[in-house]
């Protein structure tokens, strides 16, 4: 008896002097399943570069990723070669997963397989609940289809990637409430890491490891819910695959977009004007457990009574379990909105992210009076929220972010301008460049990307990165 008791105690010191020396008994499986980009098609060494064996090197030996890229397969049952015939889809249920990645789609763009299209979704759900249905229960995330650049029309095609396959991916993770990594913003400027136009090369497949890393390790609050606290009617529906709540407040159209799970500290983004236009950021950062919000006042263009409701909005989202700071965004006379209410509350703001803004109204409000002789729609707005008269009153107006420096910079928050150096709507000369001189002045933190030959249109940034990269910064969540 005593011999048996001493055996079991000297297993159990082994155990706990294993797990000190820093062993782990459970073990992660991540599959990973796709096409040829998953299998690493032509990449030199693909057993090591591939984006699979990239993301194990990252992962650490407390996971192990499989590879069950088969090139050329569909996620379509009736495509030209689907991945449910493959031995590979086999072995990937029997291998009962933690987590499963999968990246098919872009085969499913050829012609060949486009007649079956419609049957994308309901397939794609099929296959999750193949997955979801095992004893493991994994963590399941999607893959948006990467571009492709080459100019065959009956091949794997942009056109059918962009308009078809990846809507409907996003529509499969909104219903079936899955994640979804943007495998295509990433490489929209990326045509150098993809040889062959459609593959991409090691440094490509770095990218992708890395994007799924970032996913896998993030901290997260699964527990978090912000329409909890919620105690008004709400309307649910898809923003690009992530769930998007509407909703009135103080007779407002407002929004919140929850993340699939919220990232620690719960971070925001609040979008000022001109919901789901060029998207790509904010995409992003739900991606990272960002919420998402926006609460119409237009066009009181950051007037008193828009920074009233303002207030209002943000005690109510603070109150539900937002970040005590909100990281704006605001593009084009969404610049007024953003840096107004900043101005007021300096204390509340992570950051600015402004994109061709209109920072000098009174100067774009002069222009208006000499070219539509005082009858532009937006200059009688801006002129009745602010009580203006005349065009003397214009020329006296002193409630420009230009003029609100001092407690713009009061707030010590780090200030990002996208600036389209030949913008025909709001002079850069008069708005950006004469804000960032006098934020400069008054030892603010700003940055100024100028996008040479550009107009006003578009906002924003084909990829993203480095306006994402610059709110994970100015929020604490780098990648």
């Amino acid at each position: 008896m005593k011999s048996s008791v001493l055996i079991i105690r000297t297993i159990g010191l082994a155990i706990l002097l294993l797990t000190f020396l820093g062993a782990k008994p459970q073990n992660i499986k991540v599959v990973c399943i796709g096409a040829s980009i998953t299998y690493g098609a032509r990449i030199d060494d693909r057993e090591r570069n591939a984006y699979p064996a990239q993301l194990q090197a990252m992962l650490g030996q407390s996971y192990t990723v499989y590879n069950y890229g088969v090139s050329g397969c569909t996620l379509l049952k009736k495509g030209d070669r689907p991945y449910w015939d493959t031995k590979e889809y086999k072995q990937a249920l029997d291998m009962n997963p933690e987590i499963v990645v999968i990246d098919l789609g872009g085969n499913d763009s050829k012609l060949i397989n486009r007649i079956h299209v419609n049957d994308f979704e309901e397939d794609y759900r099929d296959f999750i609940h193949s997955f979801s249905n095992l004893p493991s229960k994994p963590r399941i995330i999607l893959l948006s289809a990467m571009p492709s650049f080459i100019t065959d029309t009956a091949g794997i095609w942009e056109r059918e990637i962009t308009r078809e396959i990846n809507p409907r991916i996003q529509k499969v993770a909104f219903t079936e409430n899955r994640e979804i990594i943007d495998m295509h913003s990433p490489f929209v400027d990326k045509e150098s890491l993809m040889p062959d136009k459609i593959h991409p090369n090691k440094e490509g497949a770095g990218i992708m490891a890395k994007a799924v890393y970032s996913t896998l390790v993030r901290k997260r609050d699964k527990e978090y819910d912000i329409t909890s606290s919620f105690g008004f009617p709400i309307k649910k529906s898809s923003f690009y695959g992530y769930e998007c709540i509407d909703f009135s407040f103080k007779g407002r159209s407002c929004k919140v977009v929850k993340p699939k799970f919220a990232a620690k500290g719960h971070p925001w983004i609040w979008r000022a004007r001109f919901w789901g236009h060029e998207p790509q950021t904010d995409i992003a950062l739900l991606q990272n457990g960002f919420h998402v919000v926006y609460c119409d006042v237009a066009e009181l263009l950051g007037n008193s009574e828009a920074i009233a409701i303002w207030n209002d909005y943000y005690a109510m989202l603070h109150k539900s379990g937002l970040a005590k700071k909100a990281v704006m965004e605001g593009m084009s006379r969404g610049g007024i909105y953003v840096f107004n209410w900043a101005a007021e509350n300096p204390d509340k703001v992570a950051g600015v992210y402004v994109d061709n803004p209109l920072l000098n109204v009174s100067d774009w409000a002069a222009t208006m009076f000499k070219v539509s002789d005082g009858k532009n729609q937006m200059l009688q707005a801006f002129m009745k929220d602010y009580g203006l008269k005349n065009e003397g009153d214009v020329k006296v107006f002193k409630k420009n972010p230009v003029d609100r420096i001092e407690q713009i910079v009061k707030g010590r928050y780090p200030i990002l301008i996208l600036c389209a150096d030949a913008d025909e709507a709001v002079s850069p000369r008069e708005n950006t460049l004469l804000f960032e001189q006098r934020i400069k002045e008054a030892k603010g933190n700003i940055t100024v990307i100028h996008k040479p030959g550009f107009k006003h249109h578009p906002h924003s940034l084909p990829n993203p990165e480095p306006i994402v990269n610059f709110i994970l910064k100015a929020t604490g969540h780098p990648l």
